[in-house]
């Protein structure tokens, strides 16, 4: 996530069953369909090589959000890593070290994985409903910031379509090395997996129509700073999701601990700071909340 965030992308974890992800730092979980459109646009070329992965048919726009993109420092061994750690989804592997963020190092994917990908997550992650508040529509770029193991990433590419593109950062080489893998596995060439820097989503100018931060923010350094370069990489009448955790959570089993939780005003005010409009989404999920900031349409 230069930035924490994601592998969010940017950088930018996000049961998992209750054993398996019980409240960050008190559980001991382990360790960390479509074709895209053809076009030619130059944006295409600047996504930084990685391991091997299920590319596009054809370069698409999206790809140029990654130009410039840091490598992020390797990650430690998830036992030595940062009070919670027992994950919390989506983000785990974010917050290297960023001044004012949480910090976060993961490495083992495919441990996490089991973690991450666990079906029980949905009932209280509720991805379909999250994927919903973003209005998803055919030929969109999204770009899932802190994509981790690519919890979300499917359900983003069927929105999508054939025509459209995700673009899954994070900032920890192992989560990307295992995205290229998912994404071969898994069918999903119209997603593309990069490693971006902390800091810095990666993401080009106008290049992005929706961005999702899942169980990320809260690892991002200087938000503001982070808040202005989504804002940039929105195109115009663009959207960005962000869902945390919430601070007033009664019984929460899952998310950092309450001295790094977020309120929701707080992220709001970080995001508009950036000329974007936010509010608090009506919807709200059990642990965590819904802000949802949106570019003008200009």
């Amino acid at each position: 996530m230069r930035s924490p965030a994601v592998s969010r992308a940017l950088v930018l974890a996000l049961s998992l069953s209750s054993s398996a992800l019980a409240a960050c730092g008190k559980s001991e979980a382990p360790p960390s369909g479509a074709e895209p459109s053809a076009t030619t646009d130059p944006a295409a070329r600047a996504i930084p090589a990685t391991t091997p992965a299920a590319a596009p048919a054809a370069p698409h726009p999206a790809a140029v959000a990654l130009a410039g993109a840091e490598p992020a420092p390797a990650a430690t061994d998830p036992a030595a890593a940062h009070g919670h750690a027992a994950a919390h989804g989506h983000a785990a592997a974010h917050g290297h070290a960023a001044p004012g963020g949480m910090p976060h190092d993961f490495k083992g994917a495919e441990q996490w994985a089991k973690v991450f990908d666990d079906p029980a997550r949905d009932a209280w992650q509720r991805p379909d409903d999250v994927v919903a508040l973003l209005q998803v529509k055919p030929k969109m770029t999204i770009a899932d910031v802190g994509a981790g193991t690519g919890y979300f990433v499917g359900r983003l590419s069927k929105k999508v379509g054939p025509a459209g593109f995700v673009i899954a950062t994070d900032v920890e080489p192992d989560m990307i090395a295992y995205l290229d893998q998912r994404i071969t596995r898994e069918g999903w060439p119209n997603v593309r997996a990069a490693l971006v820097g902390t800091g810095d989503p990666g993401l080009g100018e106008a290049t992005v129509d929706r961005i999702l931060i899942v169980d990320v923010w809260h690892h991002v350094g200087d938000r503001r700073a982070y808040a202005a370069k989504l804002a940039t990489a929105l195109r115009p009448g663009g959207m960005i999701a962000v869902v945390d955790f919430d601070k007033d959570a009664k019984d929460a089993k899952h998310g950092p601990p309450p001295e790094h939780r977020l309120a929701p005003g707080a992220v709001i005010e970080e995001l508009k700071s950036a000329g974007l409009t936010a509010e608090l989404a009506k919807e709200k999920l059990p642990e965590q909340y819904v802000v949802i900031a949106r570019a003008a349409a200009r």
